[in-house]
């Protein structure tokens, strides 16, 4: 079974092999071509296909569509774009200059009638509309950075953030944009699945809106005989099961406590104190005081599925990561031993018998080793890249204390043990831990998962959290959104338990030692969005306070509803946030659907969400809507 990912990878392998049926000669013989994308083209591709990987499809250049670029004769030329004003005018530029000799256009999204007539005009005045090969519809328009995780977008992400979202002052002529954003972009997601959905989604909010405008949207198609999408043109077997997909549509005010949780596993910390997106981090080198004045030398990590470590262990809690370093550090050293060892038994008198017959004995070992070494030296490589990453991960962690406010959190938040006030106080107090803004995320989940803090005891934090320096604006938000909002048990059967077992050193030139520091396990519990999952795809109650809409359906009322729920419920599920998504969420998913699978029921779950902010930028987020309410 395929899946999202790949099908996105093998739409994009297909666009660059000229819109052409993927063969095993084009793999051999590629076409040589020139790759045009603009930005938005560019953070599609980069998280699926590497520059190695493009050279091997035939891309001999790939270059930004607004960057000055020579004329390149006899080359086809393959454009990859949204169909932006401005990026038509620059197609249009191209074509009146003459850059080249052929054109390939595939545009990210759909491109309107109007525009595409005001292209062909243009072409006809510059006399190359012979020039102009193929226009084509791609429906890419999301960014896929794991098989089962997607996002809309990266670049100019604000406009699609929370804040856009909810600030006051949104008119609604830019909500219907922001909304029709989404539903284009779902849509491609569907349309790239080869599947129709049964759409749940939460009531009275952004998500309800995009529900209803994505079933519009869908029916729409569905009803075109002459352009419908879901009848097999797209060449390819539906990506799920015979069920149709479940899409969960969920807005971020389900559960604002998780986007600012501290965490404990390999991914989320990553995301949570490194620089990482569309799979690639970026991590400071420079850890010692004495350099800290001088300008912090950077190293980018690509962290991608061929990556066997990262693939294993990016939602495993960060102690068990540093022993799957120090083991394949230990492979590593065993396989280099061999390696050396066999070199030194070879190295004796090339002339004399034994050395001839140690050279026919050793053939087959000498054959064996050489052919290992390009797997040894990336195996190598890899171990550096996560000792690197490792090393700036626990560096935050002891300068920061993290492993003190994620315990502390985690108890806040599945109330297994009643949190005294005194404790959070405390380490919102402590002048050695933590940033302003780990101490303001503490207080903000304390808050929300506290039924009633008295106005006594809340004043006594406001003065604690305006001493620790603490931009104080995300609390005037997170007051009146309470208020709104019922939180109470949210969050139940989490928390942590610490052992002490964990003190293993990996000597690769730094010292990474998690002395003074808790090794905590994480026990695993349902986030509020795991468990609205589980209520739709069971039809519990919960499952009853969604929103339900089937495109394929004639009518959405009472009676079509009830002759679904005759059905055996979908299995797979989209669950997709709208308002911005967290890694901690989408593992949280991946082990809802294994305990399912281990149950006996098998699922398959893709989450997706507008955007991927860390808790830093949505805490920025939370802080300009309070201002807007000062």
């Amino acid at each position: 079974m395929s899946t999202l990912r790949e099908r996105q990878l093998n739409a994009l392998k297909q666009m660059l092999n000229l819109n052409k049926p993927l063969t095993k000669s084009v793999a051999s013989e590629p076409t040589w071509k020139v790759l045009i994308y603009d930005r938005v083209g560019q953070d599609v591709i980069s998280p699926l296909i590497s520059v190695k990987e493009l050279r091997e499809l035939g891309v001999t250049l790939h270059v930004q569509l607004h960057s000055d670029r020579d004329p390149i004769p006899e080359v086809p030329a393959v454009y990859f774009c949204a169909p932006t004003e401005e990026n038509l005018g620059r197609i249009c530029q191209d074509l009146d200059n003459g850059i080249y000799d052929q054109y390939h256009l595939n545009f990210i999204s759909p491109i309107t009638r109007q525009k595409l007539e005001d292209l062909a005009a243009s072409a006809i005045q510059s006399n190359s509309a012979v020039n102009i090969h193929k226009v084509y519809d791609q429906y890419l328009n999301f960014i896929c950075l794991e098989d089962d995780l997607f996002i809309m977008k990266h670049q100019q992400s604000d406009a699609l953030s929370y804040y856009a979202i909810n600030r006051g002052d949104t008119k609604d002529t830019e909500m219907e944009a922001i909304m029709d954003n989404i539903v284009e972009s779902l849509f491609s997601v569907f349309v790239t699945l080869g599947n129709v959905p049964i759409i749940r989604s939460s009531k009275g909010n952004a998500a309800e809106m995009v529900a209803k405008k994505l079933d519009k949207k869908l029916r729409e198609n569905l009803w075109d005989a002459r352009n419908n999408l879901f009848h097999g043109n797209t060449g390819q077997v539906g990506s799920f099961s015979f069920t149709r997909p479940m899409l969960i549509l969920l807005d971020r005010n389900i559960d604002m406590a998780t986007p600012l949780h501290h965490t404990w596993t390999y991914q989320a910390l990553a995301h949570d104190v490194l620089d990482l997106s569309l799979n690639r981090a970026v991590v400071p080198e420079n850890t010692s005081p004495a350099v800290q004045e001088q300008k912090t030398k950077t190293r980018v990590c690509d962290l991608d599925s061929k990556d066997p470590l990262w693939t294993e262990h990016k939602g495993s809690p960060f102690p068990t990561v540093a022993e799957a370093i120090q083991e394949d550090l230990d492979k590593y050293r065993s396989s280099e031993a061999e390696v050396k060892k066999l070199k030194s038994s070879m190295g004796l008198d090339g002339e004399s018998d034994l050395a001839l017959s140690l050279v026919s004995d050793n053939t087959q070992r000498l054959t064996s080793a050489v052919n290992s070494l390009p797997q040894l030296m990336e195996k190598k490589r890899l171990i550096d890249m996560h000792t690197t990453i490792a090393t700036a991960i626990l560096n935050a962690i002891k300068s920061r204390r993290l492993d003190s406010f994620f315990e502390l959190e985690e108890k806040i938040m599945s109330k297994s043990s009643s949190v005294e006030s005194k404790a959070v106080m405390d380490l919102i107090s402590d002048p050695s831990a933590g940033t302003p803004e780990d101490k303001m995320r503490l207080f903000i989940i304390y808050y929300l998962c506290t039924s009633q803090i008295p106005d006594d005891e809340y004043k006594r934090f406001e003065a604690a959290l305006h001493s620790a320096q603490c931009d104080i604006n995300p609390m005037t938000y997170m007051r009146r959104w309470k208020g709104f909002t019922k939180m109470s048990s949210q969050y139940e059967g989490g928390g942590t338990k610490t052992v002490s077992m964990f003190s293993k050193l990996v000597s690769q030139g730094s010292s990474f030692v998690m002395e003074g520091v808790k090794n905590l396990v994480v026990k695993k519990h349902k986030l509020p969005v795991s468990r609205a999952v589980e209520a739709a795809l069971g039809g519990g109650e919960a499952g009853g306070e969604l929103v339900w809409l089937d495109p394929r359906a004639a009518r959405t009322d009472a009676a079509a509803r009830a002759r679904a729920a005759k059905h055996p419920p979908p299995t797979d599920a989209v669950v997709f946030v709208v308002g911005g998504g967290n890694y901690i969420e989408y593992h949280n998913l991946i082990d809802f659907a294994k305990q399912q699978a281990t149950s006996g029921t098998p699922r398959k779950i893709i989450y997706g969400a507008t955007t991927l902010p860390n808790a830093s930028q949505f805490l920025t987020q939370l802080s300009l809507l309070g201002e807007e309410i000062q």
